[in-house]
C-alpha cells in the first residue's frame, strides 16, 4: 500500500480592502479581491454577496440598512475610476447612478437622504431623492485622508468637516434627519418630537488641535465631537453646540496613528483603536459603571504646578488584537509577488452593539442586554468583546482563548517612579528590579480586570462556506 505524502500548510489569509459599519452597526460591508459582501453584525451572518470582475473596490459604504450602497474603486486594479462614486442598488443588482468629479475622491459619508463627499480641499454635499441634487460646497484645508463625519439620528443636523486652517473643525448644520421608514405598522408609542431650537447660535469653528487632524467622529445625535491629531496621543471630546472642550483622554505616550473613534449609542463611553493593535475604552459619564484611570499624582495638581500629563485620563479597559503572524504555521509562508496587495495586520474597525449577556448565573431569568464591541480586522477576523465592568463577576470561561500581551500605555505612578531609582551599581540587579516591577504592574492590571474579554471569535470575508 503506497501512501502519498501530503503537506500541511496554513490557510491563506483573507485580504480585506475595506470594512464599514452602517451608522447603527446593524450590518457591515466588506470589499475583497472577489467583490463585496454585506454581513449582519451580530449574530454574524452573510446576508448577500456580489462577485465582481474587472477590478477591485476601495470602499463600499452602506446607507443604513437599505439596499443602496456607494461604491468607490481602488487598489492596484480599480474597477471604477478613483474620481467616481457609483450608486449601487443591491436589490436590483446594478448601478443606478454615478457621480463624477475632477479629482480623486478622498472620503464619503451618508445619512438618510444625504451624501457628503470629501475631496482634497473641499467637501461637496448631495441631496438624495428621485434625482441626486447638489446641495452645497465648503472649502477645507488640505484633507488627504478625506475626513468628515455626519450625525445620523432622527432630527440630527450636524456635519463635521475640516476647517480652512490646519487643526480646525468646521461645523455645518443641515436640515433635520428624517425618521426611518417603517416597513411594519408603527408602534403604539408616540413618535419622538424634534428638539427645540438652540437659544444661542451654535459655533461654526472649533480650534481642536495645533497639528493636522487625523480623525473626526460624532455620535448619532451630533451633540458631541471627537477629534484626534497626527500625534495620536490625545482624544479630545467637544460640545458641538458651545464648542467647549468636554474631556481630554490620553491613549498613550508614544506616537501612534489612530484609525478611528466610536461613541457608544448612549454617549456614556467611547472606544479608540490605532496602529498599535489595541482598542481602548474610556468612560464619558458617571453612570456607565466604570471610571478612567489617572496618575497617583493627579490629586496633587491643585497644589503643585505639575505638567498637564499627570492630570490625564487613561482608558479603563483595553484589548490587543492578536496579529496573524503570531499564530503557529506548519509550513513556510508562500512568497508574494511584488504586485500583490498587502493589508496591514493591525488595521481594524470597531463598532458598538447591544448584545445579550453570556454570563448569567440563573438561566431561568430573562437575558440581560449590555453594550459590547465588535472589532473587524482587515485579515478577516471578527471579534466580539465584553467590557470588564460587566464581566468582573463572570464565571463562564471565554469561548476563544487569546494571548495575554501586556500593554505599555499606563498612567505614571509613584511606585513605578520609585522603582526606577537603582540602589546598586550593578546593571543586572537594576534590570531585574525593573522586570519585577513590570510583573507587579501586570498582576495589578489583571486583578483590576481592565482587559476586555473575548466572548466570540469568527472569520469573515470568504464566501466558500468557511467564512
Amino acid at each position: 500500500m503506497n501512501l502519498a505524502r501530503h503537506s500541511i500548510s496554513s490557510t491563506a489569509p483573507v485580504l480585506i480592502f475595506d470594512a464599514r459599519f452602517d451608522p447603527d452597526c446593524h450590518i457591515f460591508t466588506a470589499s475583497t479581491q472577489a467583490g463585496f459582501a454585506v454581513y449582519r453584525t451580530w449574530p454574524l451572518q452573510l446576508l448577500r454577496k456580489r462577485e465582481l470582475t474587472g477590478g477591485t473596490l476601495a470602499a463600499v459604504v452602506p446607507l443604513h440598512t437599505s439596499s443602496l450602497l456607494f461604491l468607490l474603486g481602488g487598489g492596484r486594479s480599480p474597477r471604477y475610476p478613483p474620481n467616481k462614486i457609483i450608486l449601487w442598488d443591491d436589490a436590483l443588482g446594478q448601478e443606478v447612478a454615478e457621480l463624477e468629479f475632477r479629482e480623486r475622491v478622498r472620503g464619503l459619508t451618508c445619512r438618510r437622504g444625504w451624501l457628503a463627499v470629501a475631496l482634497r480641499r473641499r467637501v461637496v454635499l448631495f441631496e438624495l431623492g428621485e434625482v441626486v441634487k447638489r446641495y452645497g460646497e465648503w472649502d477645507t484645508c488640505d484633507n488627504p485622508r478625506g475626513l468628515l463625519a455626519i450625525a445620523t439620528a432622527t432630527h440630527s443636523t450636524l456635519l463635521a468637516i475640516p476647517g480652512r486652517q490646519m487643526g480646525h473643525v468646521q461645523l455645518v448644520h443641515l436640515p433635520p434627519c428624517p425618521p426611518p421608514e417603517l416597513s411594519s405598522p408603527p408602534p403604539p408609542s408616540l413618535p419622538t418630537r424634534p428638539p427645540p431650537p438652540p437659544t444661542k447660535h451654535p459655533v461654526s469653528i472649533i480650534a481642536a488641535h495645533t497639528s493636522a487632524l487625523n480623525t473626526l467622529s460624532v455620535p448619532p445625535s451630533g451633540h458631541l465631537l471627537a477629534t484626534t491629531s497626527m500625534r495620536g496621543t490625545l482624544i479630545r471630546i467637544w460640545d458641538s453646540t458651545t464648542g467647549k472642550l468636554v474631556r481630554e483622554l490620553r491613549r498613550g505616550t508614544d506616537k501612534a496613528e489612530i484609525y478611528g473613534v466610536a461613541f457608544r449609542p448612549d454617549e456614556r463611553e467611547v472606544c479608540v483603536w490605532s496602529d498599535k493593535g489595541t482598542v481602548h475604552v474610556f468612560a464619558l459619564a458617571g453612570g456607565s459603571g466604570a471610571s478612567n484611570r489617572q496618575s497617583t499624582f493627579s490629586p496633587l495638581t491643585p497644589f503643585i504646578p505639575l505638567p498637564k500629563y499627570f492630570d490625564s485620563e487613561w482608558s479603563y479597559a483595553q484589548y490587543r488584537i492578536p496579529s496573524q503572524s503570531s499564530h503557529i504555521s506548519l509550513s513556510a509562508p508562500r512568497p508574494k509577488p511584488p504586485t500583490a496587495d498587502v493589508v496591514d495586520e493591525e488595521k481594524c474597525v470597531v463598532g458598538w452593539i447591544r448584545a445579550t449577556s453570556d454570563d448569567q448565573e440563573d438561566p431561568n431569568r430573562p437575558a440581560l442586554a449590555e453594550h459590547q464591541l465588535i472589532a473587524l480586522t482587515y485579515t478577516g477576523g471578527w471579534y466580539r468583546l465584553a467590557l470588564p465592568s460587566s464581566t468582573a463577576t463572570a464565571s463562564t470561561p471565554m469561548s476563544v482563548p487569546s494571548p495575554v500581551i501586556p500593554l505599555s500605555a499606563s498612567p505614571p505612578s509613584m511606585r513605578a517612579m520609585s522603582a526606577v531609582r537603582p540602589r546598586s551599581s550593578s546593571g543586572s540587579s537594576f534590570l531585574g528590579r525593573l522586570d519585577k516591577g513590570k510583573e507587579r504592574e501586570r498582576e495589578r492590571d489583571s486583578k483590576d480586570g481592565r482587559d476586555c474579554e473575548l466572548r466570540e471569535f469568527r472569520r469573515y470575508g470568504r464566501w466558500d462556506g468557511w467564512g
